[in-house]
């Protein structure tokens, strides 16, 4: 067959189609495809599409009957057996994995076929296995508090019981509702719950009433004392991504905001806030603050941001010496400061680890580690560092230090004030008030009431536990 301005296609030639016009050329050639005769595919009696006749030929054959029928050349398909690979049997009760006892995965049973991790299905530090073969464990020991918190916790706002959030946000609706605002009403519910209960009153608000108790709050209270209250009404996530968004959009950037979120917070703190900024605003909380923070300092936030800090609280003692050294060599013995190396030690190890490294650097350079980075840096990088150190050194200390900070002056940084009181209240302010009053001669109260009034000064004293 020859179409319009082909020539007619050559039988026998080695193109496989017609060849282009004018120039005889054969088309190029579809490698892959099969040029020969189509495979002849047996349609079921009654044509296509129907189906096949029950017990005719062309269902597979079953145990002792006929087999398929015989192929377009007369050859019959082998026969006997079952058309279809029988499926392997196991016991009763039995699997086709390897036996994992009540638990499928490495290291939790007993007679897994998997390598003996002990308690955990992932690599130890301990010379056992094939994970470290040919290798000598470093001599690691587990610090005491090894799995647990590693701060202790004694909040000054604990879980109300027994709760009943219906029964706050009735209380709460009365407040606000007619003229004028019970105020007192207000702090009596909403600081001595914690924020996972202050978020359950506002869904039983929104239920029985239809309203948003946050909108509501907002439209009875001015001021601190509204800035405050929206503060404790918001889940913690998305209240540290709001404070670090306002610090870094508009002109210029608070890096004490920075400072305090990004080095004191755990890996696991730090993702909540990441994903709680990103889910906000829709930008990645480390795109911006490459955006926002330069030089050196912005390498120290970039790398508390990442939240990768070691958490195991595995110490070594022979590793601290080392790491003590590589400090004193990166600054004090040497013209000039090697800021990677302070970055990478005091981003990374744990801080069971850390304080290892700071006793060896003091015993090695005859000062304190807090001496030494106020000698080689200065700015924001030396607040950063230092933030990182103390925090890990005394974190309630460290708290107290800021909480000082935003009382001391003239004026009152009630922004920071805010953040440090509705955030430390429900983990460690009992001992934050406790360093406050040993290192500066004043209660933390005493310092509250001589710098705020009126109901945003009750409610902070509530929160602390002094109202």
């Amino acid at each position: 067959m020859s179409y319009p301005g082909y020539p007619p296609y050559q039988q026998g030639s080695n193109a496989p189609f017609p060849q282009q016009p004018n120039t005889g050329a054969p088309y190029p050639p579809q490698g892959g495809y099969n040029y020969g005769p189509p495979m002849y595919m047996p349609q079921p009696p009654g044509g296509p599409g129907l189906p096949p006749q029950s017990g005719g030929p062309w269902y597979p054959p079953q145990a002792g009957g006929p087999g398929y029928p015989a192929l377009a050349d007369g050859t019959p398909y082998p026969s006997g057996g079952p058309a279809y690979p029988q499926a392997q049997q196991y016991p009763p009760g039995g699997s086709p994995y390897p036996n994992q006892g009540n638990c499928p995965y490495p290291g939790q049973a007993t007679n897994s076929p998997y390598p003996s991790q002990g308690n955990s299905p992932y690599p130890s530090y301990g010379n056992q296995g094939p994970y470290n073969a040919g290798h000598v464990a470093p001599n690691y020991s587990q610090s005491p508090s090894y799995g647990q918190q590693t701060r202790k916790t004694s909040p000054t706002v604990v879980p109300a019981d027994p709760f009943n959030p219906c029964e706050d946000a009735e209380i709460l609706r009365k407040a606000m509702k007619g003229f004028g605002t019970d105020e007192k009403a207000i702090i009596n519910v909403l600081a001595r719950r914690t924020n996972e209960q202050r978020l359950e009153i506002a869904v039983q608000f929104k239920t029985l009433y239809g309203k948003d108790l946050i909108s509501d709050l907002k439209s009875e209270l001015t001021g601190n004392f509204e800035n405050l209250v929206v503060a404790m009404m918001t889940p913690l996530p998305q209240f540290y991504a709001q404070e670090l968004h306002d610090a870094i959009s508009g002109l210029g950037t608070d890096e004490t905001v920075l400072i305090d979120v990004l080095c004191t917070l755990s890996n696991a703190e730090i993702r909540s806030i990441t994903e709680a900024y990103h889910n906000i605003y829709y930008q990645n909380l480390e795109s911006d603050l490459k955006g926002d923070t330069g030089g050196h300092f912005k390498r120290l936030m970039v790398s508390l941001c990442t939240a990768g800090r070691d958490e195991s609280m595995m110490t070594n003692p022979h590793e601290a010496a080392a790491d003590a050294e590589a400090l004193f060599s990166a600054g004090e013995d040497r013209f000039g400061t090697d800021e990677s190396t302070f970055n990478m030690i005091l981003c990374q190890r744990n801080q069971a680890q850390l304080r290892l490294i700071f006793d060896e650097y003091e015993r090695l350079a005859g000062n304190d580690i807090e001496d030494a980075i106020k000698s080689e840096f200065s700015g924001d990088i030396e607040d950063g560092l230092l933030a990182v150190v103390r925090s890990i050194k005394n974190q309630a200390a460290y708290f107290a230090k800021c909480l000082h900070k935003s009382v001391e002056n003239l004026g009152t940084n009630d922004r920071d004030l805010i953040r440090l009181v509705v955030t430390r209240s429900e983990i460690d302010m009992g001992e934050i008030k406790g360093e406050y009053a040993a290192k500066y001669g004043e209660s933390l109260a005493d310092a509250i009431e001589g710098d705020c009034s009126g109901d945003y000064k009750k409610c902070l004293l509530a929160l602390i536990g002094e109202s």
